[in-house]
């Protein structure tokens, strides 16, 4: 179906080197290889690397990215530590120069062109965007339990983009539907896009395990195609506050409808255009440590 394609297309960020997942470097570079050639991969987004283990990620990917020159580069985002924790200009020295090295097809082909790093204010946020350069895309996480109007603000008109952090491996990481919308809300208003990370392994929200222990913790997790629908319908307002919420907090599979036009939530229908615009202009990916896991519960639910 066609839309649910459009939700899907390049939705999951890998990052298989996190929790709960915790991947040794060398499984996480060969499942993304994996992930590359798997029929699915057109809902693959990124390989989420730490700035930190650039050196390792390029001794375990040496043999496996693609040498042709008309090749598509792996795709990276540089997780950089928080601002102030670091040096920025150092740590963008060291991205251009695995750009430049990886530019070449003899090196295997790779670009960071974004990076994900938290920042405490929105004063150090305009600091840290004075420092990045043009051809890098930062996401700077925003926390929750707080009003992000004032931080998202600071993104606005710059091209940086907000992160939430929309889960974790015990119950009280769960951020609560409220926080979730007001973010949305905040970025919606000031039209800077956004990502997610942690927590989004299935489409409905639901009671889940939240590590892959046998007696991991249950928590109720947001669901991909919540977060995502509802961002879209904020961002191309066509609901109101109450509707978002009440998607966000939407656990009946059975209440989403997709068809090749539109995708229908219980009375409320979002057409094709506004989903393509939500997805392009807004609601952009989000950071998973499985990527299988979002295919299998697509697959379950006869979207793909």
């Amino acid at each position: 179906m066609q839309s649910a394609q459009t939700l899907l297309a390049e939705l999951v960020d890998y990052a298989g080197l996190f929790p709960p997942a915790k991947l040794d470097m060398a499984t996480a570079v060969a499942n993304y290889n994996a992930y590359v050639a798997c029929e699915h991969n057109w809902m693959l987004g990124r390989l989420i690397v730490p700035l930190s283990r650039l050196d390792e990620f390029e001794s375990e990917s040496r043999t496996l990215l693609p040498t042709d020159e008309n090749a598509m580069p792996w795709m990276i985002s540089a997780l950089l530590p928080p601002v102030g924790e670091g040096d920025l200009d150092a740590a963008f020295d060291r991205i251009d120069q695995f750009n430049e090295s990886h530019s070449a097809p003899e090196r295997g082909l790779a670009l960071i062109d974004t990076v994900e790093l938290k920042a405490a204010t929105a004063s150090m946020i305009d600091d840290a965007i004075d420092a990045i350069p043009e051809g890098v895309t930062p996401f700077f996480e925003i926390p929750t339990g707080a009003d992000p109007r004032g931080m998202v603000a600071a993104l606005s008109g710059t091209g940086a983009r907000a992160k939430i952090r929309t889960g974790g491996v015990e119950p009280e990481m769960i951020p609560l539907t409220r926080d979730v919308l007001n973010f949305i809300l905040a970025c919606a208003g000031a039209r800077v896009a956004f990502k997610a990370t942690a927590g989004l392994h299935h489409p409905i929200r639901k009671v889940y395990p939240l590590t892959y222990e046998s007696d991991a913790p249950r928590g109720l997790m947001h669901g991909y195609i919540n977060v995502f629908l509802a961002a879209t319908v904020v961002y191309t307002e066509l609901a109101n506050e109450a509707d978002a919420a009440a998607i966000l907090d939407e656990e009946n599979a059975d209440a989403f409808t997709f068809a090749d036009d539109r995708v229908t939530w219980r009375d409320l229908t979002i057409d094709a255009e506004r989903l393509a615009l939500g997805r392009e202009e807004f609601a952009l990916s989000f950071g998973s440590c499985s990527f299988e896991e979002p295919v299998a519960d697509a697959t379950h639910l006869q979207l793909i």
